[in-house]
């Protein structure tokens, strides 16, 4: 008998047809095939009340657009029920980080509600304790996308999805520092060599240049980064 997936996500879209999409190939694919992650989808639709499958009606006070109904989008969660944390994913929420996926990574289950129009109704989001995260400060058609980004981020951290556990430490984001540049054979290309230090073997130079360089870069691309990293050394 197959032991349990360590984590499963559970995606609630009127658009069930999108997943697993991108997910369901590479790192993320194999993994979902072994049984490391499991994906659910619960289709919204499936919980209207009418016979057009309505899931969504026009904003109260007005204004462009439809808003997805409570009652509607409170079912749809119920049914994805039990989970751990639950996400709407909405440009009005808390930007999506490394810290956040560790973790949303480290629970057993989590439930991705993706909103479209112009959002879900209020009420169900503070009824059911559904937290507000946004992928950046830019607006997608739908949640689906946001939800394939942040459940790709999650699995990729699982054990046994990566080969190299320690190569995680390294990445951008992880010690709160963009990574150093990256460099391949051949040794000369298009004119360009590789830096000097990355060719002498010389374990403890190559560190201290790959630190220097990711200190380098997070200053002069992410000053927010760099900003962050000089007050938590204050203290």
């Amino acid at each position: 008998m197959n032991a349990p997936p360590a984590w499963t996500a559970k995606v609630l879209t009127i658009f069930p047809e999108m997943f697993p999409g991108p997910l369901g190939v590479s790192l993320a694919g194999r993994a979902l095939e072994s049984g490391v992650w499991a994906l659910e989808t619960v289709d919204i639709r499936a919980f209207a009340r009418d016979k057009h499958a309505s899931v969504d009606d026009a904003p109260f006070g007005g204004g462009p657009g439809m808003v997805m109904r409570p009652d509607v989008v409170d079912a749809a969660l119920a049914a994805a029920e039990p989970v751990v944390r639950r996400i709407y994913l909405t440009p009005r929420g808390r930007r999506l980080d490394q810290a956040l996926v560790r973790e949303l990574a480290s629970v057993p289950s989590i439930a991705l509600l993706c909103g479209r129009f112009e959002g879900v109704d209020e009420r169900v989001l503070e009824a059911r304790a559904v937290e507000q995260v946004s992928l950046g400060d830019f607006v997608l058609s739908g949640g689906e996308p946001a939800a394939m980004v942040l459940i790709d981020a999650c699995v990729r951290l699982l054990p046994g999805v990566i080969g190299k556990q320690d190569s995680l430490a390294e990445e951008s984001f992880e010690r709160g520092l963009l990574e150093y540049p990256q460099y391949t054979r051949p040794e000369t290309w298009d004119g360009r060599t590789v830096p000097e230090t990355l060719l002498s073997g010389h374990h403890e130079k190559i560190r201290a240049w790959r630190q220097a360089a990711a200190e380098r870069i997070t200053r002069e691309r992410r000053p927010d980064l760099w900003a962050r990293r000089l007050d938590a050394a204050k203290h």
